[in-house]
């Protein structure tokens, strides 16, 4: 046998073994029984539970790079309500993300989610709110080394709802296939998770929460607890911004030399051109989007990649 199978094997003496445990529990204590299947399917449905959209504000981000940000605020059963005042308030927060989805130039998106209570809590309180929000700001400039703008305005959402699970980590759970596929799915499981997803098929739906890896310790005491993240943070690349002047001395295009050494091909580059600025963007591990000195025609640009250098050259013409 391959010791694929033996592992397999093993496995299924491990639910076995468990399952007796049940069986013992169930005729020994009836009671305690019932309060642990109880407390299993109730962490099984918070557990299972989509995040939620609450809310949406828009601020300004006035440094390294000039933008707009959207904060979209979950609810999600997920993330522990605070313990007291005194304590850091929980959250999970998502992947910082540039999106143009509407052709109305590049925006940034952050999702944030909190403890369901928390958001019933503070719903009739404005002040409270605005609180949390000012609170969210603060942390987002700390977290990505941004300078926002303290003023926001609460807007419709930009992000799809698939979007948003996306970036918080959240992915329905694949449904039972025949039954050679459901044993070979419980042969690679352990007994606690195979309890969890059990208890969790008593909910309405079947999903299951994809927890990433903790941040590490913030240097200091913090007002937040991030309890879960998808943020990988992209580095901004060092680079020159150059106008080249034709014969005469006027102005005529705009060259840009971005230093790369992390990265091997120009297909790993994404390039986005606007009359007036440029986006550059390696997925997790560069991002740089700057304002041109002058406006350009975005149909002259040619962007060129030496490999050698790791450097990427753009150039386009003033118009």
């Amino acid at each position: 046998m391959s010791s694929s199978g033996n592992s397999k094997v093993n496995v299924l003496q491990q639910i076995n073994h468990f399952w007796s445990m049940l069986d013992d529990l169930c005729r020994d204590d009836p009671e305690a029984y019932r309060k642990l299947i109880e407390k299993q399917m109730k962490e099984g449905a918070d557990l299972s539970a989509a995040p939620e959209l609450h809310s949406c504000i828009c601020t300004d981000i006035l440094d390294p790079n000039r933008g707009q940000l959207y904060i979209n605020l979950c609810s999600w059963k997920r993330v522990p309500a605070p313990q007291h005042p005194g304590k850091p308030l929980p959250l999970c927060v998502g992947k910082l993300e540039t999106e143009d989805k509407r052709g109305q130039g590049p925006y940034t998106v952050l999702d944030v989610a909190v403890n369901p209570g928390l958001l019933k809590e503070y719903k009739p309180d404005e002040t409270e709110m605005n609180r949390l929000y000012m609170l969210l700001l603060n942390f987002v400039q700390q977290q990505h080394n941004l300078k926002l703008s303290q003023q926001y305005t609460p807007v419709s959402p930009r992000s799809t709802i698939q979007d948003l699970h996306r970036r918080l980590g959240f992915q329905q759970w694949p449904s039972m296939g025949n039954k050679a596929d459901s044993e070979e799915e419980i042969a690679c499981q352990t007994p606690a998770s195979l309890l969890q997803k059990i208890s969790s098929l008593h909910t309405e739906k079947e999903e299951e929460i994809l927890i990433a890896p903790e941040p590490a310790e913030p240097k200091k005491k913090n007002l937040i607890q991030v309890i879960s993240s998808t943020l990988v943070q992209p580095q901004r690349p060092e680079y020159l911004l150059e106008v080249r002047p034709d014969a005469e001395g006027s102005p005529r295009c705009v060259e840009l030399t971005v230093e790369l050494p992390k990265v091997s091909n120009m297909s790993e580059c994404q390039l986005r051109i606007s009359k007036d600025d440029v986006l550059l963007e390696v997925e997790d591990v560069y991002h740089l989007l700057l304002d041109f000195p002058h406006l350009v025609d975005e149909d002259s640009a040619t962007a060129v990649f030496n490999k050698q250098k790791r450097q990427l050259t753009l150039r386009v013409n003033i118009l």
